[in-house]
């Protein structure tokens, strides 16, 4: 039990570690916040949303991908298989889904014991990973003319606008770290209430507390990618990408759909970026986000495949 919950806390902390920068790195590349500030506001609100509304996508994950139950040999391998590249990822300052590795890690699982793969959901998922930041973006690129017109149309002084705007922009990143524990908590944990060894509330603890852990400890590093890399945002932009790429997620978490956090993200910060017209997007930093999130699940698959086939005939 000590080492399911070890392994479900360290896919936690992955998360915290690479999707801090979905919630802040927009608000701490706009200046903000420092980020020891912004990352305590993270901690707090994931593990509000995981608590709150996290037991929507810990379902979907811990019964809805494999049909067979699975063992604690194949939960503790596709939760270590699958957070060993989100760190890996975060080492490298990419942004990666958690979502991504964590399906990809279980569908390898079901594969290595012959289970019967639900197709309908892990499509309907996976077709979410595309849907969510193209939504995303769509959404952020209409909010963002939209609020420029408003701000064009209202006499009110500068300093005004840039304190208000700059509020609502603290106020969206907490809406994205919400976001982040109701959607990604699931990841952590999910595999492990597969098991029925815990209550659900002590798992969306953890994986919420896990999560705020990470965020503290190692999400620095990414958060300049997403916050600076991209493109350059002003306050008006961080509100509108946060604003976004939170309510698309939130409408997934509902749902029971593991998305990418990181990827609603980066959307929502394209959909800014091409307002200015697409010469202020970073195509190279672009190309390096899609590549990890291609690669992420299917190598997660592939390691938790290879690894339990290793172990289960090592253990035999």
């Amino acid at each position: 039990m000590v080492i399911l919950l070890l392994a479900g806390a360290y896919v936690g902390w992955n998360i915290g570690a690479n999707d801090t920068a979905n919630c802040i790195g927009t608000t701490v590349g706009a200046g903000l916040l420092p980020f020891s500030r912004a990352v305590l506001v993270v901690a707090v609100f994931a593990i509000l949303g995981a608590l709150l509304q996290g037991q929507h996508v810990m379902k979907t994950i811990g019964k809805g991908i494999v049909y067979q139950e699975l063992d604690f040999l194949a939960v503790c391998v596709a939760l270590i298989s699958s957070g060993v590249f989100v760190t890996l990822a975060t080492f490298k300052r990419i942004p990666t889904s958690t979502s991504q590795a964590i399906v990809g890690g279980v569908v390898g699982i079901g594969l290595a014991i012959n289970a019967p793969i639900n197709t309908a959901k892990f499509w309907t998922i996976a077709g979410s990973w595309i849907v969510c930041p193209l939504m995303v973006m769509i959404l952020a690129y209409g909010l963002s003319i939209l609020v420029g017109a408003i701000l064009n149309k209202i006499q009110v002084s500068i300093l005004i606008v840039q304190q208000v705007m700059g509020w609502l922009a603290i106020v969206s990143g907490c809406y994205v770290a919400y976001s982040m524990g109701a959607n990604n908590a699931g990841n952590a944990v999910g595999p492990i209430s597969s098991l029925g060894l815990f209550p659900p509330i002590m798992l969306l603890a953890l994986g919420g507390g896990a999560i705020a852990a990470g965020a503290v400890t190692y999400g620095r590093k990414v958060a300049d990618t997403v916050g600076k890399g991209i493109t350059t945002l002003d306050i008006r932009g961080a509100f509108v990408a946060q604003m976004a790429s939170a309510a698309g997620m939130h409408l997934f978490s509902i749902w029971g759909i593991p998305v990418s956090t990181s990827s609603a993200i980066v959307g929502a910060v394209v959909g800014v970026g091409l307002v200015k017209g697409a010469r202020a997007i970073s195509k190279k930093t672009i190309f390096i986000i899609l590549i990890g999130w291609v690669l992420t699940p299917c190598l997660a698959a592939f390691t938790s495949f290879t690894v339990y086939r290793l172990l289960a005939g090592a253990l035999s």
